[in-house]
């Protein structure tokens, strides 16, 4: 297959495309600056703006463009680059797709464009596959609207699946250097109550099943990006502490996140969803890390 990819820099991103490579693909990267290489494009997606033929003969598109969600307070221009990011992105692509449907109808092609488990919002204690609806909150309005914006593409005919991930396990995730960090100090714990569910996959998964997508010719729509043991947060922060061979006996009291992080530690740190890849199991993927423990070993091993 021919399969652009953008946002290929980032954590996922710079996984998957030797991993494409290796699997016989060729890959381009859609880049917003000067391009480098002979398997670089240029696109922009601020003015929607990408070149006619760049997208014309390629079988599939992953999009996983956007600005990185951090942990840190849901400001108001912070919220804007958020959601303008990804729907500037995944609208670029989809028109660009459906420009290229039209040109050649016949050609079957693929859009898996990136989305989030906080589709959902906090979803307590209840088990959430593709079914649930949204939350009502500003990272489920946003993965809404993220999502809705693959419209022209799916208009078009083209096979679109949205990835709603969940926390990625890898020694370069955010998540795995803040927390391991701390726990390392000797300083980590439970979060709040610690009931809260945490949903996670690791990174092997994660591009296996991207990969497996690519080519899971009745799947579409949403995916649930999950490992298939969704965990409360005082187990994730145990198994860990356990990884690192540190205590895990510092609980941090919900207030302090409050305080801290405004609604993002709200919704995504003393909130969550006990996500299941519900959709991805039923079309036969078999997970390389099926529990936490050892995705954490995968992850955290020296190498």
């Amino acid at each position: 297959m021919k399969i652009a990819v953008t946002g290929a820099s980032g954590l996922i991103g710079s996984a998957l495309v030797p991993a494409l490579r290796a699997d016989g693909h060729e890959v381009l990267r859609l880049v917003r600056r000067t391009p480098r290489t002979a398997d670089e494009h240029r696109w922009d997606p601020h003015h929607r703006q990408i070149g006619p033929a760049v997208l014309r003969d390629v079988d599939a598109v992953v999009n996983l463009a956007g600005t990185p969600i951090q942990p840190r307070p849901f400001t108001e221009a912070y919220r804007q680059a958020l959601l303008t990011s990804r729907l500037d992105s995944t609208g670029t692509v989809s028109e660009a797709l459906a420009a290229a449907v039209a040109a050649e109808p016949t050609r079957p092609r693929v859009l898996l464009s990136a989305s989030a488990v906080g589709y959902y919002g906090d979803t307590g204690d209840r088990v959430t596959d593709e079914q649930a609806p949204p939350g009502e909150d500003f990272l489920a309005r946003l993965c809404a609207q993220w999502e809705e914006a693959t419209r022209p593409a799916a208009d078009a005919g083209v096979r679109v699946a949205t990835l709603r991930t969940g926390l990625v396990i890898d020694r370069g995730a955010m998540l795995v250097k803040v927390l391991g960090t701390v726990f390392r100090t000797g300083l980590g714990g439970r979060m709040g109550t610690g009931r809260q569910f945490w949903p996670w996959v690791s990174l092997a998964d994660e591009i296996g099943a991207i990969r497996f997508l690519l080519t899971a010719d009745d799947v579409s729509g949403p995916v649930n990006l999950t490992g298939p043991e969704p965990v409360r947060n005082a187990e994730f922060v145990r198994d860990l502490a356990r990884a690192v061979h540190r205590p895990a006996v510092f609980p941090v009291p919900a207030v302090a996140i409050r305080l801290a992080l405004g609604e993002f530690g709200r919704s995504s740190v003393l909130g969550g969803q006990r996500a299941v890849p519900a959709r991805l199991q039923a079309a036969g993927y078999r997970f390389t890390h099926p529990d936490l423990p050892s995705a954490l070993h995968a992850a955290l091993r020296r190498r």
